[in-house]
């Protein structure tokens, strides 16, 4: 499966090459935790502060699995708990959330 999801950065230029900074090494135990969830490839893509994340999957992937095992991954829970310093929900977005799915509006195959 294919996901894309969208994050603002707070729009701060220094804050945003530091999130970049981060992004250049993730720590090995957050890679692992997104195979170990079934993600095959991830990639984050920015215009502005604007974040756009594109995921492939394995077709039993599960958010709510993700999300449970990263409950209980403390390296995972360091990772987005440093992330935040950088994030800025959405508007739409629910009380800690992050990432928001965003809707296929063209497919060029379709």
């Amino acid at each position: 499966m294919r996901y894309c999801l969208a994050l603002d950065l707070k729009d701060d230029p220094a804050l945003i090459a530091e999130y970049e900074r981060y992004h250049e090494a993730v720590w090995p135990d957050v890679l692992q935790s997104l195979r170990d969830a079934g993600i095959l490839s991830m990639e984050i893509y920015r215009v502005e502060n604007r974040l756009v994340l594109v995921m492939d999957t394995t077709d039993d992937f599960s958010f709510d699995r993700k999300a449970r095992m990263d409950a209980d991954n403390p390296k995972v829970q360091e990772w987005e708990t440093l992330m935040w310093k950088y994030q800025a929900a959405l508007p739409s977005a629910q009380p800690g959330q992050k990432w928001i799915s965003m809707k296929k509006v063209f497919d060029f195959n379709a």
